[in-house]
C-alpha cells in the first residue's frame, strides 16, 4: 500500500478556462522523497493543497494509507498528512514550543489543553530538528532559518507518516537552507518518514542522490508530469531547457565518499533556441 497515491488527478479554478494540471499520477512510499520540479506557476503548489483538502480534484482520485481522501471529515487529513508551508506569518509571541504543541491539535479536543504525551512529543521533535535550546524564545524573534526548522518541529509532533513541504528553504540563507535539507535527510534516515516537496532548486534533488537517500523527482510542464523518475535519469540537460527555458550542462565531481552531481545554469534560452534543442 502507498502513503498517497493519485490516479488521473486533474484541477480547474471555476474562474479559469484551461486546467491548472491533469493526468497526474504520483506515488509515494515509506521511506522516501519526492520532489516536484517546475517554474513558477505550474501549479505545484495548486497539486499539493489539493492532496490536503483545500481544493477538490475535477477528475482523478487521491488515496491517503489506501483511503479514498474524498471520504475523510474535515481535518481529518491532518491525522494522515503533515504540512510546513513556504512562509509562516505570526504576529502573536507564542514560544517555540507552543507552537510546536499546535501540531498535536489534531488529537485534542476544542477546548482541552495539551496533555502530557503532547507536551512529550512537542520536546521530542524540538530535539530532533535541534530547536530544544530555544524553546522558550517567541517564536517571532527567530531567523527565517530558524522558524522553518520550528515548522518543521510541529509538522513533526503531529507524527503522521507523510510531511508536504512547499518549498522548504525559500527565502532562507545559505547556512540554514543547508541546515533544513539535512534534518530533511535525518527525518526520512532516522524516523523512515516520507516527504512529498515542491522546490525550485534541482540540485536540491542532487543533494539527496548523493546522500542515498530514496527519491524520486516530477517535472511540472504543460499542466502535467513531463517525465518522473530519480534525479539522474530525469534530470537531463535538454528536460531543464524545456521546462525552466535555461541552457544548463550536468557535472559530476568526484568527491572521498563517492560523487557529486551538479546542474550549472549557463544562459537562459531565447526563441531562437527553439529551433535547435540539440543545443540544450
Amino acid at each position: 500500500m502507498h502513503l498517497l497515491e493519485l490516479n488521473d488527478a486533474g484541477f480547474t479554478y471555476p474562474q479559469q478556462r484551461d486546467a491548472v494540471f491533469s493526468s497526474i499520477n504520483l506515488r509515494v512510499d515509506r521511506g522516501e522523497i519526492f520532489c516536484l520540479l517546475g517554474p513558477n506557476g505550474c501549479g505545484k503548489t495548486t497539486l499539493l493543497d489539493c492532496i490536503l483538502g483545500i481544493h477538490r480534484l475535477d477528475q482523478g482520485r487521491i488515496k491517503v494509507n489506501g483511503e479514498d481522501a474524498r471520504h475523510f471529515r474535515p481535518g481529518e487529513i491532518a491525522k494522515h498528512v503533515a504540512y510546513v508551508p513556504q512562509r509562516h506569518e505570526n504576529t502573536f509571541p507564542y514560544t517555540v514550543i507552543d507552537m510546536v504543541k499546535m501540531g498535536r491539535a489534531v488529537y485534542t479536543g476544542r477546548f482541552s489543553s495539551p496533555s502530557d504525551i503532547d507536551k512529550e512529543q512537542a520536546k521530542k521533535a524540538l530535539e530532533i530538528v535541534g530547536m530544544m535550546h530555544m524553546r522558550h524564545r517567541p517564536f517571532t524573534q527567530l531567523s527565517g532559518g530558524e522558524a522553518q526548522l520550528v515548522m518543521i518541529a510541529r509538522a513533526l509532533a503531529q507524527q503522521t507518516s507523510l510531511i508536504i513541504m512547499d518549498e522548504p528553504t525559500a527565502h532562507l540563507d545559505f547556512k540554514h537552507e543547508m541546515l533544513v535539507m539535512e534534518t530533511i535527510v535525518k527525518l526520512v534516515r532516522e524516523t523512515d518518514m516520507s516527504v512529498l516537496m515542491a522546490t525550485h532548486f534541482p540540485n536540491h534533488t542532487f543533494y539527496f542522490e548523493n546522500r542515498d537517500i530514496p527519491i524520486r523527482v516530477a517535472l511540472m510542464h504543460d499542466h502535467t508530469f513531463l517525465e518522473s523518475g530519480k534525479p539522474t535519469e530525469v534530470l537531463r540537460e535538454d528536460n531543464i531547457g524545456r521546462i525552466y527555458r535555461v541552457k544548463a550542462r550536468l557535472a559530476e565531481f568526484a568527491m572521498e565518499e563517492g560523487s557529486l552531481r551538479q546542474l550549472i545554469p549557463l544562459r537562459t534560452l531565447t526563441a531562437e533556441d527553439n529551433c535547435d534543442e540539440s543545443q540544450y
